[in-house]
C-alpha cells in the first residue's frame, strides 16, 4: 500500500475530535491498533472506515490554513505538464495543475515539506499558488505524462517487428533482452497498459502467424493487440528474466513472480508458462498490493446475507466455508472477513497457495508442494502454534478436510475455500471427503456461495419499461411465481435500505417489475468497457440452523439442503443478483451469464 503524507498522531487525534469522527474511547483503541501493527495512526483511521483520504487531508488542510483541491486529470493541459517535468513531478508528488495570468497553480501532497516547496518554487519561478491534494488523486493526474500508453505501445512493437528478421528464433542474445532493449520496454508496456486498463491478466499466446495479447478486463477476455510472431521469443525470455525463470527450458510449464511499480502503487504479477504447438503461452496474473480490504457490506452483502455472516465471525470455534469457481472473489471475501477480525487480541495464522493480499498482524505461510509444505502439512504445523482464528486457502483433499475439521472441533475458527456451484452442495462435497455427517452437523457455521458480476457504470445506463414477455421470461429464469413479486419488493426495498443501488428509484411493485437496467455499449474514456466498470459480487449465505444440522445428519441432498434454507429465509445468488440487477448495479444479462449453470 502506498504512503499517506505523514500527519502527526497528536494532529490526527484533534482531527477526528474536532470533526466528531471518533470519542476517547475509538481513539484509543486505534491507538492500540497502530501500535500493534507498527503502522501510522492516519493509516488505521483510513482502514477501519473511520474516516477516508479526503476528508482527513481537507480536515488536515483547513487546520494548516492551507487551500484544498481535488484534481482532475481530464482538465490538466499539455502546458501545465510542461511547467514541471515527469520526473521532478514524480519525486516530489506534486503538479501544476492550472496556469492563469502567468501565475502557476501546484497541487502538491504535502506543503509542509519546506525543502520540496522551496525546490519547487525556484523550478517554476515567481507567481506559484501553492494547494493540498490527496496523495491518490495527485498519483492519479499524474498519469497525464504517460497519456498515450497505448501509442507508445504500437511505436515500440513496430520497432521491434522491423529490428527482429528471423521467423521462429530459438537463440536470443543479450542484447535483445536487455533492460534497454525495444523488447524490455515493449514488456513494461504491455504491463503498464493492462494496469491502466484494470486487468486482472495478461495472456501472451503464440499463434501460427502473429502473437495474441489478451487482456482480462471484468471477468472477460479481449484481444488488445497482436504482435510479429517473430518477437514470441524474445518476449517470452524477458518475461522469465524478470520471474526468475530458466529461458533455455522450454519443454516443461514453469511459475514465478515478480513486483512492478505503476502509479505509486506496488503489483505482484504471478507468471505462468505452458508450451503449446505454436511455441510458449505466458498467463500473468496481476495483484493490486495497495490494496486495502473492504467492509463486507461494500462488497456487496447485505440482508440475512450480512448477518450470517456477522454471526458466524462472532463464533468462537467452527468453520466458514466460501464457495465459487476460480476467479469469484473468495479470496476477498476471505481477505475482508480476517481483516474485520484482526485485532492484537487474537492470533490468526493462514496457509494460503499464493498469498494474494497481505494483512498486517496475520501470520502468513505459503504452500511449497516440493518442500512438503502442503495445505495439510501447513495446516497440522499451524494447530501448533497456538492460533485462536485459521485460514486454509483451499480444502482439496480429505486430510486436508478431516484437520479443518478437527481444529474448528477443539476450539478454533476455521474460515477456507471450496470449489463447488453453490452454498448447499459444500456439504454433500465433505461427506464425500470422508467426513461424518454429525461432526460436519456440529461444525459448520456457515456456507458462503458467490459469484462476480460487472458492474454497470452510471455514466453509461439507461433504464427501460420491460414488456410482458420480457417479464415472464424473467419469472421462468428466476423461478418466480406471481405471488412471489410481493416478496422480490420487499427484498429490493431492504436492499435499497442498505445502500445497495445508492438512491436509485425502487424498480419493483408488490405486483410486478416495472423498470430494468441495460448498458450502453461502448469503450468510453472514463475506463468502462460496453457500458461496465469494475465487478461486484452476488452470494448466498447458508446458515447451519437446526434444520439444516437435522438434514446433514439424515445424509440429505444438496437440494432438500438448499430448499430449507430458503424456507429459512437464504436468499439464493441468482435472486441476489436479480435484486441488485433491480437496483441498477448490473444487468439480468450478467447475473445469468454467471449463474446459468448453477
Amino acid at each position: 500500500m502506498y504512503k499517506l503524507m505523514h500527519i502527526s498522531d497528536i494532529t490526527i487525534i484533534d482531527l477526528l475530535k474536532e470533526n466528531n469522527l471518533a470519542d476517547n474511547s475509538q481513539i484509543e483503541g486505534l491507538r492500540d491498533k497502530a501500535s500493534h501493527s507498527r503502522r501510522q495512526l492516519q493509516d488505521i483511521v483510513i482502514q477501519e472506515g473511520i474516516t477516508d483520504e479526503t476528508t482527513l487531508v481537507k480536515a488536515f488542510a483547513d487546520q494548516a490554513r492551507i487551500p484544498f483541491i481535488v484534481l482532475d486529470p481530464k482538465t490538466i493541459s499539455q502546458e501545465c505538464l510542461k511547467a514541471l517535468s515527469e520526473r521532478i513531478a514524480r519525486q516530489y508528488n506534486a503538479i501544476v495543475f492550472k496556469i492563469e495570468n502567468h501565475e502557476k497553480y501546484l497541487a502538491m501532497e504535502d506543503p509542509d515539506d519546506v525543502q520540496a516547496v522551496d525546490f519547487l518554487q525556484k523550478e517554476l519561478g515567481l507567481g506559484t499558488r501553492i494547494y493540498i491534494a490527496t496523495r491518490s488523486n495527485i498519483l492519479d493526474s499524474l498519469e497525464a505524462y504517460r497519456s498515450n500508453v497505448a501509442k507508445e505501445l504500437n511505436q515500440a512493437i513496430e520497432i521491434e517487428s522491423r529490428d527482429t528478421t528471423k521467423p521462429d528464433q530459438q537463440t536470443i542474445s543479450e542484447s535483445e533482452i536487455a533492460e534497454d532493449s525495444p523488447i524490455a520496454k515493449t514488456v513494461n508496456l504491455l504491463l503498464e497498459y493492462a494496469i491502466r486498463s484494470n486487468a486482472s491478466d495478461i495472456h501472451i499466446e503464440p499463434r501460427e502467424d502473429y502473437v495474441q495479447i489478451r487482456y482480462r478486463i471484468d471477468g472477460v477476455l479481449r484481444e488488445v493487440n497482436r504482435l510479429p510472431k517473430t518477437v514470441v521469443n524474445a518476449l517470452v525470455s524477458r518475461i522469465k528474466i524478470l520471474s526468475n525463470l530458466k529461458i533455455d527450458e522450454r519443454r516443461v510449464p514453469q511459475d514465478g513472480r515478480f513486483k512492478i511499480t505503476v502509479g505509486g502503487k506496488k503489483y505482484a504479477l504471478r507468471v505462468s508458462t505452458l508450451p503449446i504447438s505454436d511455441g510458449e503461452k505466458v498467463v500473468m496474473r496481476i495483484l493490486d498490493e495497495s490494496d486495502q480490504s473492504v467492509s463486507l457490506d461494500k462488497l456487496g452483502f447485505w440482508g440475512k446475507a450480512l448477518e450470517g455472516i456477522h454471526n458466524s465471525m462472532a463464533q468462537s470455534y467452527g468453520i466458514v466455508l466460501v464457495t465459487g469457481p476460480t476467479g469469484s472473489g473468495k479470496s476477498t471475501t476471505l481477505f475482508s472477513v480476517l481483516s474485520a477480525l484482526n485485532t492484537p487480541k487474537v492470533n490468526i495464522s493462514t496457509i494460503e497457495d499464493p498469498i494474494e493480499y497481505k494483512i498486517p498482524g496475520v501470520n502468513q505461510t505459503q504452500t511449497n508442494n516440493k518442500a512438503g509444505m502442503t495445505f495439510a502439512g501447513g495446516l497440522r504445523a499451524l494447530l501448533r502454534q497456538d492460533p485462536n482464528i485459521i485460514m486454509v486457502g483451499e480444502i482439496r483433499d480429505n486430510e486436508t478436510a478431516d484437520l479443518a475439521i478437527q481444529a474448528a472441533l477443539t476450539g478454533h475458527l476455521v474460515f477456507s475455500t471450496l470449489h463447488t456451484n453453490n452454498a448447499a452442495t459444500a456439504l454433500p462435497r465433505l461427506l464425500d471427503m470422508g467426513i461424518e455427517p454429525f461432526l460436519i452437523a456440529s461444525t459448520a457455521r456457515a456456507i458462503i456461495g458467490q459469484r462476480l458480476v460487472r458492474r454497470l457504470s452510471k455514466n453509461h445506463r439507461e433504464s427501460y419499461i420491460p414488456d410482458k414477455n420480457q417479464i415472464e421470461a424473467i419469472k421462468n429464469l428466476f423461478h418466480i411465481s406471481e405471488n412471489d413479486f410481493s416478496r422480490i419488493h420487499e427484498l429490493e426495498k431492504t436492499a435499497a435500505a442498505a445502500g445497495i443501488g445508492g438512491d436509485t428509484v425502487l424498480s419493483t411493485t408488490e405486483n410486478s417489475i416495472k423498470m430494468l437496467w441495460r448498458a450502453l455499449p461502448g469503450n468510453e474514456d472514463d475506463g468502462s468497457q460496453d457500458g461496465y466498470k469494475g465487478r461486484l459480487g452476488i452470494y448466498e449465505v447458508l446458515s447451519n440452523t437446526p434444520d439444516v444440522q437435522a438434514l446433514i445428519v439424515a445424509n440429505g441432498t444438496s437440494e432438500q439442503i438448499q430448499d430449507k434454507a430458503i424456507s429459512n429465509g437464504m436468499v439464493t445468488m441468482q435472486i441476489d443478483g436479480l435484486i441488485k440487477a433491480l437496483r441498477g448495479e448490473t444487468t439480468i444479462e450478467e447475473v445469468m451469464r454467471v449463474t446459468r449453470e448453477s
